[in-house]
């Protein structure tokens, strides 16, 4: 994330919720917040991760995904990511753990989604 230096936040993400984070960024106008994007996952880019913790040594480290917290890539990258972070706490920020990846309605998939964003940037 070019945008940010030396981040009190780093945001760890894949897919398109990646768009949602980059889009409240901008509307807060909050550039102390890095967002990276992974997209290969296997193998894990352990380098890359690395490097951009790294970067923001201080910043508090965040996996953020719009599937439920027992689904997406979040049980693989969890195992992974806090062996390589070297102690640094590494926090999930999802929707709770559920048996279906859709709510099955539009209205709460919104206000879930408004939730997920908005505990991303809260301080």
């Amino acid at each position: 994330d070019a945008k940010v230096q030396n981040a009190t936040r780093l945001i760890f993400t894949s897919g398109k919720v990646y768009y949602d984070l980059i889009a409240e960024r901008e509307k807060l106008n909050e550039f102390s917040t890095a967002i990276v994007r992974i997209e290969q996952l296997y193998p894990l880019p352990v380098d890359e991760i690395i490097a951009q913790a790294k970067l923001h040594p201080n910043a508090t480290l965040l996996w953020v995904q719009d599937e439920p917290a027992n689904q997406g890539p979040w049980p693989f990258v969890s195992t992974h990511l806090n062996e390589i972070l070297n102690g640094r706490a590494l926090r999930r920020v999802s929707r709770r753990a559920a048996a279906s990846p859709a709510t099955g309605s539009i209205y709460v998939h919104e206000e879930e989604q408004k939730a997920l964003i908005a505990e991303a940037f809260a301080r």
